[in-house]
Protein backbone atom coordinates (compact mmCIF):
# COMPACT_ATOMS: atom_id res chain seq x y z
CA UNK A 1 0.00 0.00 0.00
CA UNK A 2 1.24 3.34 -0.68
CA UNK A 3 1.27 6.16 1.87
CA UNK A 4 -0.59 9.40 1.29
CA UNK A 5 1.48 12.23 0.19
CA UNK A 6 0.50 16.17 1.30
CA UNK A 7 -1.80 17.95 -1.01
CA UNK A 8 -0.80 20.99 -2.46
CA UNK A 9 -2.95 22.45 0.47
CA UNK A 10 -0.70 20.66 2.83
CA UNK A 11 2.08 21.83 1.07
CA UNK A 12 1.14 25.77 1.95
CA UNK A 13 1.83 24.81 5.57
CA UNK A 14 5.99 25.07 4.42
CA UNK A 15 4.57 28.97 4.57
CA UNK A 16 4.59 29.43 8.21
CA UNK A 17 8.30 27.10 8.75
CA UNK A 18 11.29 29.22 10.12
CA UNK A 19 12.28 30.91 13.46
CA UNK A 20 10.56 34.09 13.65
CA UNK A 21 11.19 37.25 15.64
CA UNK A 22 9.21 40.49 16.16
CA UNK A 23 7.80 43.60 18.22
CA UNK A 24 4.12 42.98 19.34
CA UNK A 25 1.66 45.77 20.72
CA UNK A 26 -1.19 45.32 22.64
CA UNK A 27 -3.91 47.78 23.17
CA UNK A 28 -5.12 48.24 26.33
CA UNK A 29 -7.31 45.89 26.88
CA UNK A 30 -8.10 43.20 29.78
CA UNK A 31 -5.32 41.24 29.09
CA UNK A 32 -2.95 44.23 29.18
CA UNK A 33 -5.15 46.61 30.65
CA UNK A 34 -2.09 49.26 30.50
CA UNK A 35 -1.47 47.89 26.98
CA UNK A 36 2.21 46.80 26.51
CA UNK A 37 5.01 46.26 23.42
CA UNK A 38 6.91 42.93 23.72
CA UNK A 39 8.82 40.84 21.60
CA UNK A 40 7.69 37.72 20.31
CA UNK A 41 9.73 34.68 19.13
CA UNK A 42 7.91 31.98 17.51
CA UNK A 43 9.82 28.95 16.05
CA UNK A 44 7.54 26.11 13.24
CA UNK A 45 8.68 23.45 11.48
CA UNK A 46 7.01 20.41 9.51
CA UNK A 47 5.90 17.15 11.29
CA UNK A 48 4.26 14.13 10.12
CA UNK A 49 5.29 13.75 7.32
CA UNK A 50 4.11 17.40 5.86
CA UNK A 51 1.01 16.95 7.05
CA UNK A 52 0.85 19.27 10.09
CA UNK A 53 3.35 22.33 10.95
CA UNK A 54 4.05 22.80 14.72
CA UNK A 55 4.39 26.22 16.39
CA UNK A 56 6.19 27.36 19.68
CA UNK A 57 5.50 30.37 20.83
CA UNK A 58 7.04 33.08 23.56
CA UNK A 59 6.24 36.50 24.56
CA UNK A 60 8.75 38.11 26.42
CA UNK A 61 8.35 41.41 28.29
CA UNK A 62 10.26 43.28 30.49
CA UNK A 63 13.56 40.28 30.54
CA UNK A 64 10.78 38.01 31.25
CA UNK A 65 8.40 35.25 29.56
CA UNK A 66 4.90 36.36 30.02
CA UNK A 67 3.17 34.21 27.41
CA UNK A 68 3.80 30.69 26.20
CA UNK A 69 2.09 28.81 23.26
CA UNK A 70 2.00 25.48 21.59
CA UNK A 71 0.25 25.50 17.76
CA UNK A 72 -0.47 22.48 16.08
CA UNK A 73 -1.77 22.97 12.27
CA UNK A 74 -3.03 21.03 9.60
CA UNK A 75 -5.89 20.87 7.00
CA UNK A 76 -8.75 19.32 6.95
CA UNK A 77 -9.16 17.66 3.15
CA UNK A 78 -12.73 16.90 3.92
CA UNK A 79 -13.92 20.46 5.07
CA UNK A 80 -11.50 22.19 2.66
CA UNK A 81 -9.86 24.65 5.25
CA UNK A 82 -6.81 25.24 7.74
CA UNK A 83 -6.95 23.95 11.24
CA UNK A 84 -5.15 25.13 14.40
CA UNK A 85 -4.88 23.34 17.48
CA UNK A 86 -3.89 25.65 20.29
CA UNK A 87 -2.31 25.52 23.77
CA UNK A 88 -0.95 27.73 25.88
CA UNK A 89 0.02 28.67 29.66
CA UNK A 90 -3.50 30.45 30.13
CA UNK A 91 -4.27 26.80 31.65
CA UNK A 92 -7.43 26.39 29.92
CA UNK A 93 -8.88 24.23 27.54
CA UNK A 94 -7.20 24.02 23.95
CA UNK A 95 -8.62 26.32 21.04
CA UNK A 96 -9.30 25.44 17.85
CA UNK A 97 -9.24 27.99 15.06
CA UNK A 98 -10.32 27.12 11.06
CA UNK A 99 -10.06 29.15 7.84
CA UNK A 100 -8.47 29.66 5.04
CA UNK A 101 -5.13 30.85 2.88
CA UNK A 102 -6.50 33.94 0.48
CA UNK A 103 -3.08 34.40 -1.70
CA UNK A 104 -0.31 35.07 1.22
CA UNK A 105 -2.80 35.43 3.93
CA UNK A 106 -3.71 33.03 6.15
CA UNK A 107 -6.68 33.85 8.49
CA UNK A 108 -8.35 31.61 11.16
CA UNK A 109 -11.51 32.16 13.62
CA UNK A 110 -13.38 30.57 16.36
CA UNK A 111 -16.43 31.18 18.80
CA UNK A 112 -16.43 30.98 22.40
CA UNK A 113 -18.80 31.87 24.92
CA UNK A 114 -17.12 35.76 24.93
CA UNK A 115 -17.75 35.93 21.40
CA UNK A 116 -15.44 34.99 18.06
CA UNK A 117 -11.60 35.48 17.65
CA UNK A 118 -9.80 36.14 14.63
CA UNK A 119 -6.31 35.38 14.02
CA UNK A 120 -4.70 36.77 10.30
CA UNK A 121 -1.32 36.61 9.35
CA UNK A 122 -0.05 38.51 6.46
CA UNK A 123 3.46 36.54 4.70
CA UNK A 124 5.60 38.70 2.30
CA UNK A 125 9.01 36.35 1.72
CA UNK A 126 10.95 36.71 5.02
CA UNK A 127 8.33 39.00 6.70
CA UNK A 128 5.26 38.37 8.62
CA UNK A 129 2.32 40.25 10.64
CA UNK A 130 -0.12 38.82 12.87
CA UNK A 131 -3.22 40.31 14.58
CA UNK A 132 -5.79 39.03 16.85
CA UNK A 133 -8.86 40.08 17.08
CA UNK A 134 -12.17 39.95 19.30
CA UNK A 135 -15.57 40.75 18.61
CA UNK A 136 -18.67 39.80 21.55
CA UNK A 137 -21.13 40.47 19.19
CA UNK A 138 -19.74 39.01 15.44
CA UNK A 139 -19.54 42.39 14.09
CA UNK A 140 -17.73 45.32 16.10
CA UNK A 141 -14.12 44.00 15.96
CA UNK A 142 -11.45 44.82 17.99
CA UNK A 143 -7.99 44.73 18.09
CA UNK A 144 -5.92 42.39 20.95
CA UNK A 145 -2.86 42.10 19.35
CA UNK A 146 -0.35 43.12 16.43
CA UNK A 147 2.99 41.73 16.01
CA UNK A 148 5.57 42.64 12.62
CA UNK A 149 7.78 39.92 12.52
CA UNK A 150 11.32 38.82 10.71
CA UNK A 151 12.22 34.90 9.58
CA UNK A 152 15.81 34.66 10.80
CA UNK A 153 16.11 31.42 9.47
CA UNK A 154 14.29 28.29 7.85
Amino acid sequence: MDMPKPTEAHRRLETLVGAWRGEEKMPPSRWAPQGNVSSGRSTARLALDGFAAIVDYEQENGGRITFRGHGVYTYDVNDGCYVLHWFDCMGGRPEEFRGTFDGETLTMMRSGPEGQFRLTWRYAGDRMTHTMEMAPDGKQWTTLMEGAYTRERR
